[in-house]
């Protein structure tokens, strides 16, 4: 309930009076930041994507919200054993007014409709590769017992009163809206009607005696919270929006809706006229998940990272702390949010009819494909554009062309008769740039290539850290199309093996392009897991050595053995990825749920 949304209070307590800061979360704030983990705990990692309401098939942003967890949570576990402890979480929304309603517009009882939608949405993820650990629902006995107990916590430090809320509310998005954040839309006929200024969808007004949440009290703490860990957000962009939002007044928020109005939810326990606001159920399956309310949670908690949608940052980023804080835990450690995916210029809209079915995409596309699109090309911090062209345009260009011809290049039994690993020759290309001799054949260009692959896996790091997973494909895409340069600036197809002028450079140009397609496999395991794999069985390498800690460049540059030296290539795959047909680009829209 915000701005001029009418409260009265029915029965607050002595307990609104607890110091907050200290009582509810001391450990977090004692030193101004997050407190030191043992390193058993530090080496977990828990990813989670929003749960994906039901009341619609899933579209390309769905789809991207699970990418770019999949991507975070297979990266983390590519970092060695250390790293193995990483959970991975996704599922579905199945409660709330806009089910309950969907479900009678359908004809179908509620269970039937989530038990439909819940399907196309595992579907979907199973067939684009999503690694999760947890595919969780809302209507699973498991998650009542976890969302009534943390009711129980929020209650038993009193938290929770009763009140009457009266004032805005939007069954579509689930929330409660300012009188600022409300217009009037013109209908058909000419008359007007009240609207979400955000979202654009239909309001009413609402009067009815709620359970209320003492938000108010948590705005100190959350601004706290935000300016001691700057990278809590990200990206900057929407830590800098939250902020802003906490300079204003934080009004108490209404968590529960009358059970004869709302019935399609889980009950307020010890009072059956009341059903738990979907948001705060919705919420709370983070923790389900990882097994709360049993102790086993706490060994997953707070080591979090949320990846959400920019249209849920207010839930996510003041809602969701607030209650956390008011059971006496600590926030997530980081919520990584990413903007929206527009159609030739449109928002994806069902009335439009411009929706793009994911599935119809992973089949025209590849998996692999498509995958690499929508991580190549969204931006968190913008909305993105999609259209067919683009993707064939893309994929083309990166995969088919530059990455897939470069492994034919240094493949190809004519240039690579052995097809082993050929060895490198040190007085070809000796580790100090600039030394002349009759053997000496690397140019200045070659040894920029050397240390762009070098650093490339750390830079890839980085980029993932700071959820810029395009940016790390650039990274690789730039160092791929350095590495084509290499190859053509050498032309390995015009010398000879039976020269033993030729043999050794030609031997050594081989090793390096197999040496910087062994760090692209690796490094697009992520982003596009069975190219990856075909690339490296390929280069024949073995599983055991897939890991970033396993990726050692060009060993024999610095002067160590190389174990890939003169070992056999792996089978012939094929083309890595068959070039797409430009002439056969359509939009595809999503199939009716």
């Amino acid at each position: 309930m915000l701005g001029k949304s009418v409260l009265r209070l029915l029965g607050r307590t002595g307990a609104s009076r607890l110091s907050l800061l200290e009582d509810f979360a001391p450990r977090y704030y004692s030193s101004g930041s997050l407190s030191a983990r043992d390193d058993a705990r530090d080496a977990r990692a828990y990813f989670t994507t929003p749960i994906f309401y039901v009341n619609a098939a899933p579209h390309i942003g769905h789809l991207y919200s699970a990418l770019l967890a999949d991507a975070l949570s297979r990266h983390r576990r590519l970092r060695g054993p250390s790293t193995a402890a990483t959970r991975f979480s996704t599922g579905t929304d199945e409660h709330g007014l806009k089910i309950q309603q969907a479900a009678a517009t359908a004809g179908l009882a509620p269970t039937e409709l989530c038990d439909r939608v819940s399907k196309h949405f595992q579907q979907l993820f199973q067939e684009a590769g999503i690694s999760c650990t947890d595919f969780i629902r809302t209507t699973e006995a498991r998650h009542r017992v976890a969302v009534q107990h943390f009711w129980g916590v929020l209650k038993s430090r009193g938290l929770l009163y009763k009140g009457v809320y009266e004032g805005w509310y939007c069954a579509s998005d689930e929330c409660f809206l300012p009188e600022a954040k409300v217009t009037r839309q013109l209908g058909p006929l000419g008359d007007s009607f009240p609207v979400s200024l955000e979202s654009g969808h239909p309001v009413s007004w609402t009067k009815e005696e709620n359970y209320i949440f003492r938000l108010s009290q948590f705005r100190e703490p959350l601004q706290r919270w935000l300016r001691g860990n700057p990278q809590a957000i990200t990206p900057e962009p929407f830590h800098h929006v939250v902020l802003q939002w906490l300079d204003e007044e934080l009004p108490d928020l209404s968590v529960s809706r009358r059970s004869s109005h709302l019935h399609w939810g889980i009950p307020v326990p010890g009072d059956d006229s009341q059903t738990i606001y979907v948001w705060l159920d919705a919420l709370v399956n983070y923790l389900t998940v990882i097994g709360y309310p049993n102790a086993e949670f706490k060994s997953w908690w707070p080591a979090t990272s949320h990846i959400i949608g920019k249209d849920i940052l207010k839930f996510h980023a003041i809602y969701w702390p607030a209650f956390l804080l008011g059971a006496g835990m600590s926030p997530p450690q980081r919520i990584y949010v990413h903007s929206h995916w527009t159609v030739c210029g449109q928002k994806m809209s069902k009335s439009l009819g411009n929706v793009v079915d994911p599935r119809t995409c992973l089949n025209r596309y590849t998996v692999d494909g498509f995958r690499y699109f929508l991580l190549r090309q969204g931006v968190p911090n913008w909305d993105c554009d999609y259209y067919d062209e683009k993707v064939v345009k893309l994929l083309n260009s990166e995969l088919a062309d530059a990455l897939g011809g470069l492994l034919n290049r240094c493949t190809a039994k004519r240039i690579n008769p052995s097809e082993t690993y050929p060895a490198f020759c040190t007085t070809c290309f000796p580790s100090e740039p600039g030394l002349v001799g009759p053997s000496v054949r690397a140019q200045a260009e070659d040894y920029a290539l050397v240390s762009s692959v070098a650093t490339l896996p750390k830079q890839v790091a980085d980029h993932y850290d700071n959820f810029q997973i395009y940016k790390a494909l650039e990274a690789v895409s730039s160092c791929v199309r350095q590495t084509n340069g290499f190859v053509q600036r050498h032309a390995p197809w015009k010398l000879k093996w039976e020269s033993p002028v030729d043999a050794p450079w030609l031997g050594t140009v081989l090793h390096v392009a197999l040496e910087c397609l062994r760090v692209f496999g690796t490094l697009l395991q992520p982003v596009t897991p069975s190219l990856a794999d075909k690339l490296l069985s390929r280069l024949g390498v073995s599983a055991s050595e897939r890991n970033l800690g396993e990726l050692y460049f060009l060993p024999r540059f610095y002067g160590h053995p190389c174990p890939f030296e003169g070992r056999r290539l792996g089978p012939e795959t094929g083309l890595l990825f068959p070039r797409l047909d430009p002439s056969r680009t359509w939009l595809v829209k999503a199939h009716r749920t």
